[in-house]
């Protein structure tokens, strides 16, 4: 159902969120304008790259979408008041990283990008405007922003005519899985819109109406949108880590995670997803979102509950350091002068986002012990690999390969971190010829065929499994 709502869209950010989300938006809503703009001109001048393969978001599908709508009623630019000023709605999706220093460090999102876009649209945007909560963002968040959005001083130092300016405050989290985050907007398990303004609400509604069933449309007050997203995040990777630990017990017992996991993934109440063992989440949000809610529980005084969801973190971070330890341990307890090829950098398979990937905690530990580490990744670029070990005592011990079988080449052992399609598939007897012997593979994804290549030579260890 195509509506006619003849919106002008503009989304602060165009990152793993903002750039996908909003090309779907402009697919499915051809009578709407749609501008994604961010300060980061090279990121701006990826996205309007001819070169579809250049983007800077690898989505399965994406490139199609951006294909069809860029240029029509879908546009990329660093002209952030411009489109301010012309928008009816107003996306905020910005990174909001965790606080290093100060009140909350290590726990507390910074909001400053949040408060600077606020900031922003106070200053240059016209009549009303809905402003759309995109980023994944503490509970009361939308207080700040209403708080800036309204304030009489902000408005007093801008330049535009304020005639008429008013806000809404719109709470509609994203719950998408890179990797699958096209199908995941396409066919959405629920969409969620929290507020008070019922015409807004309704409005956000109707664009999301256009290809989602009304039935997936949930819609709560700000406060109850905003702790969904964290605590939908929270589950997630809580189901995680309670599938890596019994992974270790699964090694010491002798049984094994994946019938385990299909046992338990047939019971009803428990389902099948989110029960595959690895070597710990990543991405930019279960790590960052827990803390939040860790630093949420703390401040309102139920320690208990903050100590609960901190366990799923540290789970997640000796799991890394588990793999790590099993590494050294196998390769005759030393790492000095051995060379070590690392199959995979982005924290899953179809993407190549790395923030917080496993690979890169099992790689600084790996190089802790003396190891020289070769990395190959066919979707992450050698800048973006480099970046995570630009420390000194690093940076002569790490090399990336353009192909599996060149990072293989002289190495001791191989660790599988990344579950691409492409490992499965790789010519492994040509590998083994390559490497020193024995030649090791530890499968940190339980991806391959442990049975075909101990056949082929290689002494192999398989994450759950004896």
């Amino acid at each position: 159902m195509e509506n006619n709502l003849n919106k002008i869209i503009c989304c602060i950010g165009a990152g793993y969120v903002g750039g996908p989300t909003m090309s779907v938006i402009a697919m499915n809503c051809p009578d709407c304008e749609v501008n994604v703009v961010d300060l980061n001109a090279e990121r701006i001048n990826a996205w309007n790259n001819k070169d579809l393969s250049k983007l800077p978001v690898f989505e399965p599908g994406l490139e199609k979408i951006i294909k069809k709508c860029r240029g029509k009623n879908l546009f990329f630019s660093t002209k952030i008041e411009e489109n301010i000023a012309k928008a009816d709605i107003i996306f905020i999706s910005v990174n909001t990283p965790t606080k290093k220093n100060g009140v909350g460090a290590g726990y507390a999102s910074d909001l400053k990008w949040i408060e600077s876009s606020a900031r922003q649209i106070a200053k240059f945007s016209k009549n009303h405007t809905i402003v759309i909560e995109k980023s994944t963002l503490p509970v009361k968040t939308a207080e700040t922003i209403k708080t800036i959005l309204t304030s009489s001083e902000q408005n007093n130092i801008s330049a535009i005519d304020h005639k008429g300016q008013t806000f809404s405050i719109i709470s509609n989290p994203e719950f998408l899985a890179e990797g699958s985050a096209i199908n995941d907007l396409q066919n959405p398990d629920r969409v969620l819109i929290g507020g008070d303004d019922d015409d807004s609400i309704n409005l956000i509604s109707d664009i999301y109406k256009s290809w989602v069933n009304p039935e997936k449309i949930i819609t709560t007050n700000l406060w109850s949108s905003e702790l969904s997203k964290l605590v939908a995040n929270a589950f997630l990777a809580q189901r995680i880590s309670s599938i890596n630990s019994i992974s270790a017990l699964c090694e010491a017992t002798g049984a094994n995670i994946n019938e385990v996991a299909k046992a338990i993934g047939t019971d009803s109440r428990i389902g099948r997803k989110f029960l595959k063992s690895g070597p710990g989440f990543g991405g930019s949000c279960f790590k960052k979102d827990i803390l939040n809610l860790v630093y949420l529980c703390r401040y309102y005084g139920l320690n208990e509950v903050a100590d609960y969801w901190e366990q799923v973190v540290d789970i997640n971070t000796w799991q890394q350091k588990r793999i790590s330890s099993l590494v050294i341990r196998n390769l005759f307890g030393t790492l000095s002068n051995k060379k070590l090829a690392i199959f995979g950098f982005s924290f899953k398979a179809n993407t190549n986002d790395t923030r917080e990937s496993p690979s890169i905690n099992i790689s600084k530990n790996l190089l802790q012990e003396g190891a020289k580490l070769n990395f190959y990744d066919p979707k992450v670029c050698e800048k973006d690999i480099l970046i995570e070990f630009n420390e000194k005592i690093y940076r002569n011990n790490v090399l990336v390969s353009d192909s599996a079988l060149k990072a293989a080449q002289g190495a001791d052992a191989i660790l599988v971190l990344t579950e691409w399609e492409e490992f499965v598939d790789l010519d492994w007897k040509h590998i083994f010829e390559v490497m020193r012997k024995p030649a090791w593979v530890f499968d940190s994804r339980n991806c391959l065929d442990k049975q075909r290549l101990k056949d082929i030579g290689f002494k192999i260890w398989t994450l759950g499994t004896t």
